[in-house]
């Protein structure tokens, strides 16, 4: 496999695009050599749902798409990304608007740190931001032996 591998996909901020970002994200990473049924598949496809519900529902009509960015470097490191054109980052909503929604952040960065992974928010030269997610690459690697302890 390549030391590094890229894949995206721009959508329009529309919440038609939320289940199309999570479909493109699972194929690309089944092509990576990430089985369907793993555990931490369904995880980055909640992650993946959760982003891009961000980017549709709080651009406030300001980012009329949204890019799904994934880059896997060496097969350890497995980052992705959704990038909008709202300047505004991400931030969490006081305690009684929780009621609701407002946990989409909390959500995101909870499940990226039971993987082994971290969140990160940065801006983009446009005036926008990419929201990344940052796992380490947990499939099995064609031609590596398999750690049976997994």
């Amino acid at each position: 496999m390549a030391d590094h591998q890229e894949a995206s996909v721009t959508l329009p901020s529309d919440p038609a695009s939320v289940p199309a970002a999570r479909k493109y994200v699972s194929r690309v990473l089944m092509e990576w050599g990430l089985p369907a049924e793993a555990e931490v598949a369904d995880t980055i496809r909640l992650i993946v749902s959760e982003l891009a519900t961000n980017a549709v529902q709080h651009t406030l009509g300001q980012s009329p798409t949204f890019t799904v960015g994934l880059e896997l470097d060496r097969d350890e490191q497995l980052r992705i990304g959704v990038t909008d054109s709202h300047p505004r980052y991400p931030k969490r909503l006081p305690a009684a608007v929780q009621q609701d929604n407002g946990r989409g952040m909390v959500i995101i960065r909870w499940l990226a740190a039971e993987c082994g992974g971290r969140l990160s928010v940065s801006p983009t030269e446009e005036g926008g931001k990419t929201v990344w997610i940052a796992l380490p690459w947990t499939a099995p690697v064609e031609g590596r032996p398999r750690d049976p302890a997994r």
